[in-house]
C-alpha cells in the first residue's frame, strides 16, 4: 500500500501497535502521522526518539469528543488503538472501560465521519468472542457498534473495517515481559493455570493483520490472522531455558475475567468467514429486520455445524518451536541463538 503525501491519525498511538506502526510508515513517503493520546510523558519520549517533524502529537481521550475533534481534520486514514486493555482493571472498573472502549469508539467513528476520513480500522481483541469479562463486553459492544454503523452509511462516506487478534508477544503488559522481570528479579514465575492456551503473534504479525485488513477491508469486514498457539506452562519452559535460569515456577490459579484458551472466531460467525492462506476475513450479516424474506440456502447454512477458532485447536506449538519463536523477539536480542 501506498501512504505517500497521506496522513495518518493513530489513537493509543503511544502504546506498542503506535510504535511498530511509526518505525515502519517513517520509511515511506508520508506526509504526516498523527498520534492522539492522553499521556504526555509517552509522547515526549516519543518525539524524542524519532525525531522526524512528520510526526505530530495531540492531547485527548477518546472519551471526549471535543478534545479529540481536531486531530481528525485533514486526515486520510484513521488506526484506532486506544482502548483500556487489560482485564482484572476493567473487572473492577466496568464503566470506566465501556467509557473508553465502547463511547470512545463511537466518538472515534464520528470524528472519522464528521471530516471525511477515507478508511478507519478498528483494533479488537480475541476476548471480544464469548465474553465472559469486562474487557471482552466492551469491546463486543465496539465492534457491534461499527459494524451496525458500517451497515448504514452511502458509498462515499467512510470505510469502517476491524481487525481482532489475541495478545501480542512482548508487547506492555503481556506475560513474556513479566516473566523476564521476575527471572532478572530471580523471582518464581507466576503461571495462572498451566494448560491455559493463548495465540503466539508478534508485534510485526499485528501490524501486518492491521495492514492487510486496511488494503483489503470494505464495510463491516473484519479480519483475523491464522496463528499457532501454545500453552503458558510451555511458554514459560521456553523462557526458562533461553534465559538459562533456574528460578521456580508458582502456580496461582486463573485470575478474574481470565479464559482457559482464546477465541478468535466464534462458531456462528464461521459460516460468514472467507479463508485465505494466512487470513481469515468474517464479512457482516447485512440482511435487515425482514427475517420473513431470508432465502432458504441462508438458512441452511447458518444452520450447519461450525467450529470456532481457538487457541486449543489451532497448531500447538512445542517448547523447541516456541524458543525459535522467542528468539525473533528484539525483547530477547541479548540471549545469544543457539
Amino acid at each position: 500500500m501506498d501512504f505517500s503525501g497521506k496522513t495518518i491519525l493513530i489513537t493509543g498511538g503511544t502504546g506498542s501497535f503506535g510504535n511498530a506502526a511509526c518505525q515502519k510508515f517513517l520509511k515511506t513517503n508520508i506526509k504526516e502521522i498523527r498520534i492522539l493520546s492522553r499521556d504526555e510523558a509517552k509522547q515526549d519520549l516519543m518525539r524524542t526518539f524519532y525525531d522526524d517533524n512528520r510526526l505530530k502529537f495531540y492531547i485527548g481521550d477518546v472519551r471526549d469528543f471535543n478534545s479529540i475533534e481536531c486531530a481528525f481534520k485533514n486526515v486520510d486514514y484513521v488506526f484506532h488503538a486506544a482502548a483500556l486493555k487489560q482485564v482484572p482493571s476493567c473487572e473492577f472498573f466496568p464503566i470506566e472501560a465501556v467509557k473508553t472502549n465502547v463511547l470512545g469508539s463511537d466518538n472515534v467513528i464520528k470524528a472519522c465521519l464528521k471530516y471525511h476520513v477515507k478508511k478507519a480500522v478498528f483494533l479488537s481483541t480475541d476476548k471480544a468472542v464469548y465474553p465472559i469479562n469486562v474487557m471482552g463486553m466492551s469491546k463486543a459492544l465496539m465492534e457491534k457498534n461499527v459494524i451496525a454503523i458500517s451497515q448504514k452509511l452511502k458509498k462515499d462516506e467512510t470505510i469502517l473495517c476491524l481487525t481482532r487478534y489475541g495478545n501480542v508477544m512482548g508487547s506492555r503488559g503481556s506475560v513474556i515481559p513479566l516473566f523476564l522481570n521476575q527471572i532478572k528479579q530471580n523471582k518464581p514465575l507466576t503461571i495462572t493455570n498451566p494448560d491455559m492456551t493463548r495465540f503466539m503473534m508478534s508485534l510485526d504479525e499485528a501490524l501486518d493483520l492491521v495492514l492487510y485488513a486496511f488494503e483489503y477491508g470494505e464495510q463491516g469486514d473484519l479480519f483475523v490472522k491464522k496463528d499457532p498457539a501454545a500453552t503458558i506452562d510451555t511458554l514459560a519452559d521456553a523462557i526458562l531455558e533461553i534465559t538459562h535460569s533456574n528460578v521456580k515456577k508458582n502456580y496461582i490459579g486463573t485470575r478474574h475475567g481470565e479464559k482457559l484458551y482464546e477465541t478468535l472466531i466464534s462458531s456462528e460467525e464461521m459460516f460468514r468467514a472467507v479463508s485465505y492462506e494466512r487470513f481469515y476475513k468474517i464479512v457482516p450479516d447485512n440482511r435487515d429486520l425482514n427475517y420473513h424474506l431470508h432465502s432458504k440456502e441462508s438458512i441452511a447454512k447458518s444452520n450447519l455445524n461450525y467450529e470456532a477458532y481457538t487457541s486449543h485447536n489451532t497448531k500447538r506449538l512445542n517448547k523447541e518451536e516456541l524458543k525459535k519463536l522467542l528468539l525473533t523477539l528484539n525483547i530477547f536480542k541479548e540471549f545469544p541463538k543457539e
